[in-house]
């Protein structure tokens, strides 16, 4: 079962058959997803998850945070750095657009 597929789909005001035909699968199968034991196969998923900009984990309800998981790249953080971009994580979006734009004007001395 796809515990968040339906709340994705509503939230995009679609139904399931118009997911269906999006996705190339029948109502059916949209609905044994949202309601069932029935999983899609991993390329479904992916195609899902992409649609509804969020990652697979999200859709399977594995995490409650929504947005894709975004490619990082390594660093060797020390605590300090560690507890700021967990605080920038917890603001709202025009809050880190605030900080963003402080760091920008800082920067550019």
């Amino acid at each position: 079962m796809l515990p968040n597929l339906k709340l994705l789909r509503k939230e995009y005001g679609i139904s399931q058959q118009v997911l269906a035909d999006m996705m190339g699968v029948s109502q059916q199968s949209i609905n044994q997803y949202e309601n069932h034991s029935i999983e899609p196969d991993i390329a479904l998923l992916t195609q899902m998850a992409d649609y509804f900009n969020t990652s697979i984990d999200y859709i399977v309800g594995r995490t409650t945070i929504r947005r894709p998981i975004e490619r990082v790249e390594a660093f060797h953080l020390n605590q300090d750095e560690t507890t700021v971009i967990s605080q920038y994580r917890m603001l709202k979006p025009k809050e880190q657009l605030c900080i963003r734009s402080m760091l920008q004007i800082i920067t550019e001395k």
